[in-house]
């Protein structure tokens, strides 16, 4: 007849407590649910489109070389190695809070050879020596009354979410950085192979200055202008192939590997990376959903928001339900009546520095007002990285436009005086200076295109691409 009230209290107090602490929702307030963030980008004009960016964007240059340095980068660069041992740090620490949740138990065994003393006993006889010994087990389960062990499972969940994005991260950055250098690479041999053409046709003009200053058709003063122009184009040589060189030796190092491994065959790229269709870069809403930075932020604020509920629990008190037996006493009575022992009972703990579980409370609650505005600022940050990125190539691509015409009309004008040349209608002079100015314009377009690859990459790198939900959740 007492059992039965003492029970339904007990049933009653676990059920009608609940877990302390605020449920995490995402604040409406949130920059991440501006109208403003949710729609087309401002920016981008003719040169994007709305269509999704594909998981590897890369492909979208149809490069198959390119592809496999990405790959090669993606299984071997350490900084990655780095952000997967980080995640499987945060799974051992989640499976480790979550066994906080279970039965926990220990089982302790000790033996010696010892004289008790007589005066702790109260005694003025000196006790024997012999041999005594202590064994037993104890079993306790937390009954988690107020969820503080479920609000701390739910933080390191956080935790492991976070991690996912922040390697993810890692990943969208070394296949941009990857497809940036190989990029260096082939603009950097493009430029080469156009200013060798124009060191060639300077030379030759040289040649031709020479002969007419011998026949008195040109002042001396015009073979050191012509020089002076010479080496002015050959010194840049030397900075372009340092730039090519120093781009193998990037991807070496995304690769994991050491200067020495730099493949040389990346020396013989001499055509810049191209695209054949419009970008396809998606809109707000898609994003904000897959830059791994904001999830990562977001992640942070959901822990920060549970973690609150982990410090509310310790206003409160922590009962816990034990069971322990063993056996203490002489070697000689081992598992006798008079040794053995058991305990059954709940263990009750109880905080009473309430100053200082509040003033913890308080800390998580300005931590997830800072992790809130930190997800705000990576929010705006995203978007304006986008419709810059988006902005700096659309303008890209207009003098890319330019630049090409201009390419043109040069080639065109170089055709017509080579027909007159070999007419005999006008000198040499003439022909050349047309075939120098169809090189310059080459050059011109060279840079631009070079440029333009960098624009194309900095605005990959903005939308966030480079890694797939199945690879999130390997």
């Amino acid at each position: 007849m007492v059992r039965r009230p003492l029970f339904l209290s007990l049933l009653s107090l676990l059920t009608g407590c609940a877990t302390v602490g605020p449920d995490y929702r995402l604040p409406e307030t949130a920059s991440v649910n501006a109208p403003g963030a949710q729609g087309n980008f401002l920016s981008g004009g003719t040169v994007a489109k709305a269509d999704p960016l594909p998981d590897h964007w890369w492909k979208l240059y149809d490069d198959p070389l390119l592809d496999g340095l990405i790959e090669k980068a993606l299984a071997a660069n350490t900084d990655l190695r780095v952000a997967e041992a980080n995640l499987q740090r945060s799974l051992a620490l989640l499976d480790a809070r979550g066994a906080s949740r279970e039965v926990q138990g220990s089982l302790s065994a000790e033996t010696s050879y010892a004289q008790r003393s007589a005066e702790a006993e109260l005694q003025h006889v000196q006790p024997p020596t012999r041999p005594i010994y202590n064994a037993g087990i104890a079993v306790s389960y937390d009954l988690d009354l107020f969820g503080g062990l479920r609000r701390g499972i739910e933080a390191a969940g956080a935790d492991t979410e976070a991690a996912v994005a922040a390697r993810d991260l890692v990943r969208v950055n070394v296949a941009a950085e990857t497809a940036r250098a190989y990029a260096d690479a082939c603009n950097s041999g493009f430029q080469i192979d156009v200013l060798s053409r124009s060191i060639a046709l300077q030379e030759k003009g040289l040649r031709l200055t020479d002969v007419l200053i011998r026949y008195g058709r040109a002042a001396a003063y015009e073979r050191d202008r012509r020089q002076a122009a010479l080496e002015s184009s050959k010194a840049r040589l030397p900075r372009l192939a340092a730039r090519q060189r120093n781009a193998a030796f990037r991807i070496a190092a995304l690769q994991g590997q050491t200067p020495d491994r730099a493949d040389d065959g990346l020396l013989k790229c001499r055509h810049p990376l191209a695209l054949t269709q419009i970008l396809p870069v998606g809109d707000g809403r898609a994003l904000l959903k897959r830059r791994p930075d904001i999830r990562m932020a977001e992640r942070r604020l959901a822990g920060s928001t549970a973690r609150i509920g982990v410090e509310t629990a310790a206003l409160y008190p922590d009962i816990r339900l034990g069971a322990s037996a063993g056996s203490t006493g002489a070697a000689a009575d081992f598992l006798s009546p008079l040794t053995n022992r058991f305990g059954f009972g709940p263990l009750i703990g109880w905080t009473l520095n309430r100053h200082a579980a509040r003033a913890r409370i308080a800390a998580a609650q300005a931590q997830g007002s800072a992790d809130l505005a930190a997800f705000d600022g990576v929010v705006v940050k995203a978007l304006r990285e986008v419709e810059m990125a988006l902005n700096g190539y659309a303008a890209g691509m207009d003098q890319q436009r330019i630049l090409e015409q201009a390419r043109t009309d040069a080639e065109r004008v170089a055709q017509r005086t080579m027909q007159l040349r070999r007419g005999g209608k006008i000198a040499e002079f003439p022909a050349l200076e047309a075939e120098r100015d169809l090189v310059a314009a080459d050059q011109a377009l060279a840079e631009s295109r070079a440029a333009t690859n960098e624009d194309q990459i900095a605005l990959f790198l903005a939308l966030g691409g480079g890694w797939t939900v199945a690879s999130a959740k390997e």
